[in-house]
């Protein structure tokens, strides 16, 4: 509750500042706040919530990239699903959402705060902006970054190592403001932190993370300094040292399910209490279905035979009733009362037959079924999409999606990551474990990276039974569905101690899944595969989708033997901006060699744009 209350208590604050303003300015509107009259303090929540909710967005996209995840509806998951880049991304959305809410902002919040000498807050906005900034090049890789949000209507573009090392020394300047000591006249940063409740100590963790995270994205480049664009291990376990330790050092946003009155005025105009991937994804129909890559991940990891403990969390379930019918394979909970989903292989044609076909429930008989008369699809009840409930947003009595309210056997369970009450975590220890067992790997430490790997399994398992604990300590109830119910401790060290291999066999392909696992819906899983080329060895079980295999139409967009590297740009740039946008291109390697369409005249228009290595994700200089 507490990012409400400051989002909340922040608005009224700057409300009542711009109403304090002469009666007579009629120029003024007295229940908006001005640049003059907003504090530094009361800006950081709205800041925090814009950067952080964006970033989930964007995230409800990419992941479907990477083949772990399956929408048969909705454009933009659909199209990601099936790699028709085309129909499949958010760039407005990813532009918009950082730039005019959140960036706008964060030069008077950092004028402010280091006029009043709190520079904690500061802090806060160098660290907004590198990390806002960085997800930028991240996606487009070229935008304007120096002279961004100046008074330049036409601000001229910089080149993706630009702004990668212009993030870096942002990030090591927040770093740096963070170990200052405030002015005792100064509002403690607890007053306007809705993240870490002003717990300095965690920011400057988290600002250690995100630069080890980005420097190891450099792993295309020759060894060498940072400073200077090149990958530099050493600097990246120095800051992992510095990072989080264990689960109580992580950045989390603890959503919740209330549908409070405080809505987001510049972004969807909705309540800013739950999560974005419950807007993008949980509260959505057949916008999550597991693919047969990640179920197999999460039922025979390695082909070691043990069942992941996160599986029942992860893939959804259905309240059913065994039949004679019903396949053997399919998961059911101990009292036979609900039936998990099986995985929808992508390397099959269903998506393009009309499948999966989505779960309809007779009220009258109390049975399953899909309403279609096509017979492949008749079969598709061993499905079941990932739809959430929620008891503020749907009214509903519990955290269940029923298709009909008032009966309990048409409930379907939703899964952990994308509830209206799912935490969103910004930066977690096990992140900072996946890559030490990367850096360590690399360098030939087998023992090390295993030690690494193996705890960062465990820091993500233990991070998903504290919020499973947390559902049913607020509705005991849910405990008896299993996508709700704690992981057992057994079943926890058993996985541990015989589902992950041994140092001996430990590999990349290994340390890599399980992050894939653990970071399920950031853009660090698409990141991470445009590094490592989408190579099926080092993500297990995973191809290219069928549908783009097989449709010479998506290979428009990227020829067979390329992979998405890139979004297009946002309108607004190639509306708007469109001359510098142009001009950048002779700076950026390849992109004047990409066909161009008939009567579009520039390479950022090329069909083939999204096939452009960023920055990072080439041995460019």
């Amino acid at each position: 509750m507490k990012l409400y209350k400051k989002l909340f208590l922040g608005l009224a604050a700057c409300m009542s500042f711009a109403s304090c303003s002469d009666w007579l300015d009629i120029n003024v509107d007295p229940n908006t706040p001005t640049a003059e009259s907003a504090q530094y303090q009361n800006r950081l929540p709205w800041c925090q919530f814009y950067l952080s909710h964006g970033y989930m967005i964007v995230s409800s996209n990419t992941t479907y990239y990477c083949g772990q995840i399956a929408a048969p509806t909705g454009s933009q998951q659909m199209g990601a699903t099936r790699w028709n880049l085309n129909a499949a991304n958010r760039a407005n959305n990813g532009q918009q959402w950082f730039l005019v809410p959140c960036a706008s902002n964060l030069k008077d919040l950092y004028d402010k705060a280091m006029a009043a000498e709190a520079y904690h807050y500061a802090g806060a906005a160098k660290f907004m902006r590198a990390f806002g900034f960085m997800e930028m090049t991240d996606l487009y890789g070229e935008l304007p970054y120096t002279e961004a949000l100046s008074e330049s209507v036409a601000p001229r573009y910089d080149t993706g190592k630009t702004i990668f090392l212009g993030c870096i020394a942002e990030l090591e300047e927040a770093i740096e403001l963070f170990q200052r000591d405030q002015s005792v006249s100064a509002a403690p940063l607890s007053v306007g932190d809705s993240w870490n409740d002003g717990d300095v100590n965690k920011w400057l963790k988290m600002c250690y993370l995100l630069k080890a995270r980005w420097l190891n994205h450099l792993t295309k480049k020759q060894a060498g300094s940072y400073k200077d664009g090149k990958y530099d291990a050493a600097e990246i376990l120095s800051c992992l040292n510095k990072a989080q330790q264990s689960n109580s050092d992580n950045t989390l946003i603890r959503h919740t399910d209330t549908n409070g009155s405080t809505h987001d005025v510049q972004g969807w105009n909705e309540t800013v209490d739950y999560s974005a991937l419950f807007s993008t994804v949980g509260m959505n129909n057949n916008r999550y279905y597991v693919t047969a890559t990640f179920y197999e991940n999460l039922t025979n990891f390695g082909g070691y035979g043990v069942e992941d403990p996160r599986a029942d969390k992860f893939i959804p379930w259905a309240r059913s009733v065994k039949s004679a019918g019903t396949l053997p394979e399919i998961k059911w909970s101990d009292d036979g009362r609900w039936r998990r989903s099986m995985g929808v292989d992508l390397q099959t044609n269903i998506l393009s037959n009309s499948g999966p076909f989505a779960l309809s429930y007779n009220n009258t008989t109390n049975s399953w079924y899909c309403n279609t008369t096509k017979e492949e699809r008749l079969g598709d009840t061993i499905y079941v999409q990932g739809r959430c409930g929620s008891k503020g947003y749907n009214s509903n009595k519990d955290m269940l999606f029923r298709m009909y309210a008032t009966n309990d056997a048409s409930a379907l369970s939703g899964v952990f990551h994308t509830r209206a009450s799912s935490p969103t975590a910004m930066a977690s220890y096990a992140e900072a474990c996946f890559i030490k067992a990367e850096v360590l790997f690399r360098q030939g430490d087998k023992p090390g990276a295993y030690t690494a790997y193996k705890e960062g399994v465990k820091a993500n398992i233990e991070f998903v039974n504290d919020q499973l604990n947390t559902w049913i300590t607020e509705d005991a109830t849910l405990a008896s569905c299993p996508s709700f119910t704690p992981m057992k401790q057994a079943d926890i060290d058993n996985f541990l101690n015989n589902g992950l291999g041994a140092a001996a066999d430990i590999t990349l392909g290994k340390i890599m899944t399980q992050k894939q696992t653990a970071m399920l819906f950031t853009l660090e899983q698409w990141n991470d595969m445009r590094r490592l080329d989408y190579n099926t060895e080092y993500f297990l079980n995973w191809n290219k989708p069928y549908e783009y295999r097989n449709t010479p139409t998506y290979w428009t967009y990227v020829p067979q033997d390329k992979y998405p590297r890139r979004w297009k740009q946002a309108s607004y740039e190639t509306d708007f901006n469109f001359e510098n946008l142009k001009a950048i291109g002779s700076e950026v390697p390849g992109a004047l060699d990409l066909p161009v369409g008939v009567g579009e005249g520039a390479w950022y228009n090329s069909d083939q744009i999204w096939t452009l290595p960023i920055w990072w994700d080439s041995n460019q200089e």
